[in-house]
């Protein structure tokens, strides 16, 4: 029987470990979502990066998929029929139409039919240089070879409410998650594969301050661990209401699922007594 809108729902954010193996990861990724369905999940969440993670970021390139059409998005599509669960599919790299050198960061969104509902292409990226300790800082620049998305808020419309979409680096821009707020986004997700240096710094605070300003809940699942290229990402998926409590957060290094029940109703009853939207005097 269908959820109702605006009423309890379980909902799962899915850590990986991935690897450079695009079917190994889909095989993991299946496993997980099944483990997630079982637990009574309606809709599940994966990482950023969740079907491949090389060594190499050009290696992305090879592996592209043309919109709808591709092995990756066949087995969510299936997946997502297959386990009856609504899938919010971390990002899937599709192909930029005449630039052979990029491609976007997608975030696509299935409904428990096995129909595409969404896609969020990630908008900001992770040019940084990260101080590893007394190494040397490792240097992150994902504009190399990905194509950045348009400047605009997204939303999937699922059975739930309406559900925002994000990833990973996003979490650092504030305005996007007002942009989610004022679609009336009741639940956000925010697919990750946060290092383990920035993850240990400002993971949590930046996604408890993300669902305390717009008063919504964040759905963070997150890579976990070693993965090829001696890249370490921290794990710490977790699932966040919107008062900043902290529903449910992995304990563990490597692959997990985590679940609980978030109640979008609330969100209503929230906002009404403690206006932080209407009290807004910048914009």
């Amino acid at each position: 029987m269908p959820e109702a809108p605006n009423r309890p729902v379980i909902v799962a954010a899915i850590q990986m470990t991935s690897v450079d193996d695009v079917q190994a990861n889909l095989t993991s990724a299946g496993n997980l979502l099944a483990r997630a369905a079982a637990g009574g999940a309606q809709l599940a969440v994966l990482p950023e990066n969740f079907s491949f993670m090389g060594a190499h970021e050009r290696a992305k390139l090879e592996l592209a998929e043309d919109d709808g059409t591709g092995p990756i998005q066949a087995f969510l599509a299936e997946t997502a029929a297959r386990l009856s669960i609504a899938i919010v599919a971390g990002t899937v790299p599709l192909r930029v139409p005449g630039d052979s050198e990029h491609v976007f960061a997608a975030s696509l969104v299935y409904d428990r039919h096995g129909a595409r509902v969404a896609r969020y292409d990630k908008i900001h990226l992770f040019d940084v240089d990260v101080a590893e300790g007394a190494q040397a800082a490792t240097r992150y620049r994902e504009s190399a070879t990905i194509a950045r998305g348009l400047p605009q808020a997204a939303a999937a419309e699922l059975p739930m409410g309406r559900v925002g979409l994000s990833v990973c680096y996003d979490l650092r821009f504030p305005e996007l998650y007002r942009g989610l707020a004022a679609l009336g986004s009741r639940l956000v997700t925010v697919p990750s594969a946060f290092t383990e240096k920035t993850g240990e710094a400002h993971w949590s605070v930046l996604l408890r301050a993300r669902a305390i300003e717009n008063q919504f809940f964040v759905i963070a699942p997150n890579q976990s661990g070693s993965h090829p290229g001696s890249r370490r990402t921290w794990g710490h998926s977790m699932i966040v209401d919107p008062w900043g409590a902290i529903l449910a957060e992995s304990a563990v290094e490597g692959p997990d699922v985590v679940l609980a029940e978030v109640d979008p109703g609330r969100i209503d009853a929230l906002r009404a007594s403690f206006p932080v939207m209407s009290h807004r005097r910048l914009s």
